[in-house]
């Protein structure tokens, strides 16, 4: 098999869906479906079943899609120390990092990095923190910027820096009539004065979801939620517009004359970054791009 072969098999079972993973290879539905009809005649056996929604993977299918992952991640090394020797004027890098965040962390990193090196092609994968460990432990990112602490990795991580949790109010919110000012001179609000205001929250599965509930739940209250399935850019663009409050990251969002960022209590909520690899080879383009994020955003807190 080659390797192209290999990528048309594991995109199949990605997408759960010929006519996606045709989009998403830039080819022809019809010829992806006439590829996966003769190499399965070749081999004898059904590698899909198809389904009312779609395909997925038959016995068969599942143990090749497992191997060729571990395959493509061999190779993925392999490319990766060959690039090495050609000291970082050619090749690529599988970079991980959720939409969110990247949106304002990564522009000026990877300008930076296109300059030193234009001929490393630099592929963004954009997934939740969670989706980002497994990408990891499958070796089909060279590296990725996680929340922690993590939830499926165990490995020796790369802290880069902490970020605040915020809450974003209009500048006409009355809360900001209950706000106070912490030692550290920021604004901050009690959760238990937010209890009559709408707020526009994330889902459970998201960072900001997650960290939202677990801080109503300590301060013993149950919030008025105007929409709970909301992500992070569209409750932030609601709570800058004055519908209800958002909670956001001091890193993702300026203060402006219209909105304030107002700090969870007078000692805030913090949560911790950091740079984290596969296990095992490192590649100089990997090590790089590490080292200007560390240029850039390395300090106590934002």
């Amino acid at each position: 098999m080659i390797l192209k072969e290999l990528i048309y098999i594991i995109t199949i079972a990605d997408e759960g869906s010929i006519s996606r993973a045709a989009d998403r290879l830039f080819m022809a539905q019809s010829s992806l479906s006439e590829f996966l009809k003769q190499y399965e005649g070749e081999l004898g056996t059904k590698l899909f079943m198809r389904t009312s929604s779609g395909v997925r993977p038959t016995a068969s299918g599942h143990l090749l899609v497992e191997q060729g992952r571990q395959m493509l991640s061999h190779y993925k090394k392999i490319q990766n120390e060959i690039s090495d020797i050609e000291d970082l004027k050619t090749g690529s890098l599988e970079l991980g990092i959720s939409t969110f965040r990247g949106t304002y962390l990564l522009p000026a990193v990877l300008r930076r990095f296109k300059r030193l090196y234009p001929g490393i092609t630099v592929n963004i994968h954009e997934e939740n923190s969670l989706e980002l460990e497994q990408k990891i432990l499958e070796g089909t990112l060279d590296m990725a910027l996680v929340a922690l602490p993590m939830k499926k990795l165990n490995q020796k991580v790369d802290f880069l820096l902490r970020d605040e949790i915020c809450i974003i109010a209009h500048k006409s919110h009355p809360i900001l009539a209950d706000a106070g000012l912490s030692p550290s001179g920021k604004l901050f609000i009690r959760l238990q004065d937010a209890t009559e205001y709408e707020f526009v929250l994330s889902p459970r599965n998201t960072i900001l979801g997650d960290r939202s509930r677990q801080a109503f739940l300590q301060a013993g209250i149950s919030p008025v939620v105007y929409n709970d399935q909301s992500n992070a850019f569209f409750a932030a663009a609601m709570a800058k517009e004055g519908i209800g409050l958002a909670f956001t990251y001091r890193s993702c969002v300026s203060e402006t004359p219209d909105i304030n960022l107002l700090s969870i209590g007078p000692e805030g909520e913090f949560i911790d970054l950091a740079l984290v690899y596969p296990d095992g080879y490192r590649s100089k383009a990997a090590k790089e791009l590490g080292r200007l994020f560390h240029e850039r955003y390395s300090q106590p807190s934002l």
